[in-house]
């Protein structure tokens, strides 16, 4: 092939070549000063944006379900924002006082909440309330306190008006129930049942009508404890589905599912299991040591989280008992390699945690409930559960949390993190 002539006066075409390179180069040049100069116009306004935002009160709009798995139905809205360094997400503007209020669960005695409960509710310093057959004379009655405790959380003081209280009870079925009506089948009866899987749906779907038609909107249900002999701690009570850690498995994920369909949060408990106790071993009246080893642990009792967790169970709630082949030297509740190491990094738990009784006979060693409080949320767990029935056992834990805080005994980022999760659970359900 010839190649044409060029016009006279022309460069020759190895130096046009070049000239031609050069130009190329100057106009990639150009052109990413001008990508980056719209990258940061772009930037100003989504700051410009966000910074309007702050203080609307609204809360954040919760696309991550609280959950590993999938979610229920989740909140919208405009989000208040409070930036902070380490922050990976907003959170509205929030005292110390206020963020330690995030992490606990209060409890009084009686048919009536007391005053100041009502005050550190529109206050801000109340994640959610807990009820007991004390405190339910009737569905009726019962709902008409939940109207009560919402009013006081919609009040214009509150800066969480718009993030709907965290309202449970234990609605298990069998024995453990504080409310009349589904599920009335326990655990045990379920398992035993000649359509088990049916059996699991209906009473999660019951259980979550049940609650949800009172205005509750957390249900500290299913027990996922797999019993090991006849007439132990779990099977004395109905409150294991089964001693197969398949079928406690499956029946559990069914409950979890039908409930959290109703807009019900789920809580599995009692993580790691208590199916290996005896009868006498009840952590709510003293302390317990389980000596499972680490292989019988994971193929059994924490093998039925891993369904729960990938149904998207909502919460799970973690035991008092000690497991020393996980943590020799505290209750599980109390130990970051349980909370962090078993639920959050071997299980991926994401969701939210939540302790039992703060005021169990298992933390008998561990102090008075500032103490246990500020123990517990240190070893990673979220919500502190202060079901003593005394308003201000959940205040004595508010104040210790918030100190503790504020002096940075307990790590902020760590600390929020918690919080980021409490309130993405509770716009996720709102009505």
């Amino acid at each position: 092939m010839t190649t044409p002539a060029e016009p006279r006066g022309a460069e020759p075409a190895p130096d046009r070549s070049r000239a031609r390179g050069r130009r190329r180069r100057r106009l990639r040049t150009v052109l990413t000063v001008i990508v980056a100069v719209c990258a940061a116009v772009v930037a100003g306004v989504a700051g410009l944006s966000l910074v309007r935002s702050a203080g609307s009160g609204q809360p954040a709009a919760h696309h991550a379900a609280a959950g590993s798995g999938a979610a229920g139905p989740a909140g919208t809205g405009s989000a208040p924002v409070h930036a902070a360094k380490g922050d990976t997400a907003a959170l509205p503007t929030l005292s110390p006082a206020q963020l330690a209020g995030q992490r606990v669960i209060y409890s009084y005695s009686g048919l009536t909440p007391p005053a100041r409960l009502f005050r550190w509710i529109r206050a801000g310093k109340v994640a959610g309330v807990i009820f007991f057959g004390g405190n339910i004379s009737s569905p009726s009655q019962l709902a008409g306190v939940v109207a009560e405790l919402d009013r006081a959380n919609a009040s214009p003081h509150n800066p969480l008006r718009h993030y709907p209280l965290l309202l449970m009870t234990d609605q298990e079925g069998g024995l453990v129930r504080r409310l009349p009506g589904a599920p009335e089948l326990s655990e045990k009866q379920i398992g035993e049942a000649l359509q088990p899987a049916a059996a699991a749906k209906d009473a999660g779907r019951g259980a979550g009508r049940n609650l949800a038609g009172l205005g509750l909107n957390v249900n500290l249900a299913p027990v996922l404890d797999v019993y090991r002999t006849p007439g132990d701690f779990d099977d004395q009570f109905g409150r294991s589905y089964s001693a197969s850690a398949h079928q406690v498995s499956y029946l559990g994920a069914g409950f979890i599912r039908a409930q959290q369909a109703t807009g019900v949060a789920a809580t599995a408990k009692h993580f790691p299991g208590l199916g290996a106790a005896a009868a006498a071993q009840n952590t709510d009246e003293q302390p317990v040591t389980l000596d499972v080893p680490l292989r019988v642990l994971h193929r059994t009792d924490e093998y039925p989280y891993q369904a729960a967790i990938r149904a998207g169970v909502r919460l799970v709630m973690v035991s008092w008992a000690v497991y020393p082949a996980l943590d020799p030297q505290a209750p599980a509740g109390l130990s970051a390699k349980v909370i962090g190491g078993e639920l959050r990094q071997r299980l991926g738990f994401t969701g939210v945690t939540i302790t039992d009784a703060l005021e169990a006979g298992a933390l008998h060693a561990y102090g008075t409930t500032p103490r246990r409080a500020t123990l517990a949320a240190g070893a990673g767990m979220d919500l502190i559960l202060c079901s003593a029935q005394q308003a201000a056992q959940g205040n004595q834990a508010r104040s210790a949390l918030s100190e503790d805080y504020r002096q940075g005994k307990l790590g902020q980022a760590a600390f929020r993190a918690a919080v980021r999760r409490v309130l993405a659970l509770r716009s996720s359900l709102r009505g």
